[in-house]
């Protein structure tokens, strides 16, 4: 068994996106010579025009925009049917449409006065929205009259529209809307009220309240007042509001556990991009890169933080967020999706037009999900979706039959069971796009479960993920690992130091300071708590290297 519970570049928001914005313009003309260019005719299995991504770039590797059409980075999206003005020469396109379709890519020469016509056929390699499945992206900060645009190229289901953040408010010079949350096509649903506070120690997404935070600006304020201030502000507004940690390894995100008012968390996150990784860890706690080594370490990083927080003994579902607008991705590239029921999948209801975003968020906080960048990872565990928990006599062993339904456009060698943060289990694949795999294993504790693939794709970290299962005896409804707590103590501890030099005023000193000696006194509890790896019972091996 492996054991899996063992640079600093900030952000900063605003800048990249105007720089990107500002490449995006210069290397992507529209080069309207007469009827030079290419003709793209993208279609469904039907025959009827297909929304979808589609990305052009010539042979100098820059991408091409197409008139009208949202752009952004290096890809536009259309309804199925468009026209490219290019200049002569040779160029390559690729076309997706989220992970539910097939992708296809080519290479034409385009002539002068001459317009090259591409039809092609993108067909379906899952419909999991047919089996009640539901996807939706958490971090989204495209301009909301694209939006519908956007979601349908990307076959996308759920979207909060980021809005409002610490270095940007878009209702600072108008009033707010009546309406921000907008159903359309049925089963799409987007919000126009979510927010981003995105500070020294991290970033926070809230999604549901019905109007702005007053965050401050985090380039005058980067550490005061503190972030749990506003958490306790959107909480007292609405206690509904669902705040997720937007990725595991942001500085604050022990004291953000401890306070235990964070709905999710962004294992699937925008440091995963689609053509390659963000090689570091912005400003949160830097790995270990000799053991974790670039370009997929820091994904392995984001993973093995949260099965800390599992073996620690909390139970916080995963998300995804894949920050289109400021980073590369397109929309929906990281996407958690959710399931709404069995009597969906059976059309036992009209599950597209009962489609309700409390629905989704309310599915999510049970833990019925997996998150991906990629694969398409149905998995069942003694016949039951991921958030269940199951109650196992004590001193015996828990048998767990699991039923996993995987496709996936790249190649997965081996699924991986992960049970309390060792791997327990790889289970081979083959070459084929969809497989069903069923296995039997027996786990000899109580704790979590749960089932990745991993891709062989080597430039960045596509995988997915299914939520954890959880396992009580009679004796410990909550395995507490001893070293998970103490991983996070001593991490909040680090917190704490650099706190005391950041800032100089004693008295914003001491009022962002308390919640993380709160955090702390909290960590200190769980290792005093702790019922796993007692004296006697050997650590996992590589514990001290992932502090």
């Amino acid at each position: 068994m492996r054991d899996l519970t063992s640079d600093r570049q900030p952000c900063f928001i605003g800048l990249i996106y105007l720089s990107i914005k500002i490449f995006a313009m210069v290397v992507g003309p529209v080069a309207a010579s007469g009827q030079t260019g290419i003709q793209f005719n993208i279609s469904d299995s039907a025959g009827r025009p297909l929304p979808c991504r589609i990305h052009v770039k010539n042979d100098q590797d820059q991408p091409q925009k197409a008139l009208g059409q949202p752009f952004w980075h290096d890809h536009f999206v259309c309804d199925g049917r468009v026209a490219v003005g290019l200049e002569p020469g040779r160029y390559t396109w690729q076309i997706e449409r989220g992970p539910e379709h097939a992708r296809e890519s080519g290479q034409v020469d385009v002539a002068e006065a001459q317009r090259t016509t591409v039809d092609l056929t993108l067909p379906r390699i899952s419909n999991l929205r047919s089996q009640g499945w539901y996807s939706g992206d958490l971090h989204v900060h495209r301009p909301p009259n694209e939006i519908e645009r956007l979601m349908r190229a990307e076959d996308l289901d759920f979207a909060p529209v980021i809005t409002w953040w610490n270095s940007r408010n878009a209702w600072q010079d108008r009033s707010l809307p009546d309406k921000t949350t907008i159903k359309f096509d049925e089963h799409r649903i987007y919000t126009l009220m979510a927010g981003e506070d995105e500070r020294e120690g991290g970033a926070l997404l809230y999604f549901g309240l019905k109007q702005p935070l007053p965050l401050p600006d985090r380039r005058k304020s980067p550490e005061f007042p503190s972030p749990m201030r506003f958490v306790d502000q959107a909480r007292q507004r609405d206690p509904e509001v669902w705040i997720d940690i937007e990725k595991p390894f942001w500085w604050d995100v022990p004291t953000w556990l401890a306070s235990g008012k964070m709905n999710s968390i962004g294992i699937a996150n925008n440091h995963m991009c689609r053509s390659r990784m963000l090689a570091n860890e912005a400003w949160g706690r830097p790995r270990n890169v000799a053991r974790l080594p670039n370009p997929r370490g820091n994904g392995f990083w984001t993973q093995e933080i949260y099965y800390h927080a599992l073996s620690a003994g909390l139970r916080i579902p995963p998300s995804a967020g894949s920050a289109s607008g400021v980073l590369p991705n397109p929309v929906g590239y990281n996407r958690v999706y959710v399931h709404l029921g069995d009597d969906a999948a059976n059309g036992k209801r009209n599950a597209a037009a009962a489609f309700q975003k409390r629905d989704w968020l309310a599915a999510l906080r049970r833990g019925r999900c997996f998150v991906t960048n990629g694969p398409l990872l149905i998995v069942r565990a003694n016949g039951d979706l991921p958030g269940a928990v199951f109650q196992s006599a004590d001193q015996q062993d828990f048998p767990v039959g699991l039923s996993v339904q995987l496709t996936s456009a790249d190649r997965v060698a081996a699924l991986e069971v992960i049970h309390n943060g060792r791997i327990i289990k790889e289970i081979a694949c083959s070459d084929d796009v969809s497989q069903q795999v069923d296995v039997d294993l027996s786990l000899n504790e109580p704790g979590w479960f749960l089932v990745r693939a991993i891709t062989d794709v080597e430039n960045t970290f596509r995988f997915a993920s299914t939520a954890p299962w959880y396992i009580e005896s009679d004796s410990i409804k909550h395995r507490i690992s001893k070293t998970s707590a103490q991983f996070f103590y001593d991490w909040v501890s680090e917190r704490i130091e650099r706190i005391q030099k950041n800032i100089a005023d004693a008295e914003q000193r001491r009022a962002v300071l308390a919640p993380h000696e709160r955090s702390r006194q909290f960590w200190a509890d769980r290792v005093q708590q702790a019922n796993a790896e007692l004296a006697g019972d050997p650590p996992n091996k590589n514990d001290n290297e992932s502090k």
